[in-house]
């Protein structure tokens, strides 16, 4: 029996990254999953593997966050027996883009303020009324150390990740008399597409962000959220910052040679 038997759990941004772990790692536990992201074919690749390695449940379906009648859409015509969702995890979100704000390209910055804040309320308006109607949910956030501390040329980013941070209180303290919990995770240098979507598919670029250094992976942050997810009901992991041993901060990493 796993910790999540029958539990429903609805990740956005599922199609790799820090999402799929999460998939896997509840999936593992028991729970089943509703699954959304941009990519379609890699969405249906990870929804067949889990439900045949794992048995449970998987409701799928291509959303892209930024779109707020497609994400109103797909919610509120969830069939019936998917709608008491039980844990929201809003990962969906990216960086793009890399230089000073009198430098920055407009596009990119919509691109961040649209998928990391407003795809975040998008989906969290439509799945809390079903929560506080219940009297039970948690919603999980996927921030960053970038939403503590500001670093060189990240400006438009790590302002998104601020508002993911400054969100999570807020939706705490809007659902406090609902009994709904609300977890922000910030972790540090995690090793996954994100600096390959930074960079515009320059691998090598991306490469430099981890060299001489062991950085988190998707499945270490997957551990936290089910960590933070797994709690006694009267428990709320209100934030879990973590980052690499090498780093301390978000400018400073100790790189081996």
């Amino acid at each position: 029996m796993g910790k999540l038997n029958n539990k429903t759990v609805f990740i956005t941004g599922a199609s790799a990254g820090i999402g799929k772990a999460c998939a896997v790692s509840f999936a593992e536990e028991g729970a089943n999953l509703i699954l959304s992201a941009r990519r379609k074919e890699k969405l249906d690749a990870l929804s067949e593997n889990i439900k045949s390695k794992y048995g449970v449940k998987v409701y799928s379906f291509e959303l892209d966050v930024r779109n707020s009648e497609k994400v109103k859409e797909k919610i509120l015509s969830l069939p019936d027996e998917w709608k008491q969702i039980d844990i929201l995890i809003n990962n969906a979100g990216l960086a793009k883009g890399f230089s000073k704000i009198n430098d920055g390209d407009i596009e990119d910055w919509e691109a961040m303020i649209d998928t990391n804040i407003k795809g975040l309320l998008y989906v969290t308006r439509y799945i809390l009324p079903l929560m506080i109607e219940r009297k039970e949910g948690h919603v999980i956030n996927l921030g960053s150390i970038a939403g503590h501390q500001v670093y060189p040329y990240g400006n438009v980013y790590c302002a998104t990740k601020f508002a993911v941070n400054s969100l999570s209180e807020a939706i705490r303290m809007d659902t406090l008399e609902n009994n709904i919990r609300v977890t922000n995770i910030a972790p540090g240098l995690v090793k996954t597409e994100f600096s390959e979507v930074r960079f515009n598919g320059d691998n090598e670029r991306a490469e430099n962000v981890y060299k001489g250094i062991e950085p988190l992976t998707g499945e270490d942050i997957a551990d936290l959220v089910l960590f933070a997810a797994t709690r006694k009901s009267h428990v709320n992991i209100n934030e879990i910052v973590v980052t690499p041993t090498a780093q301390a901060s978000a400018t400073q990493v100790f790189r081996k040679e």
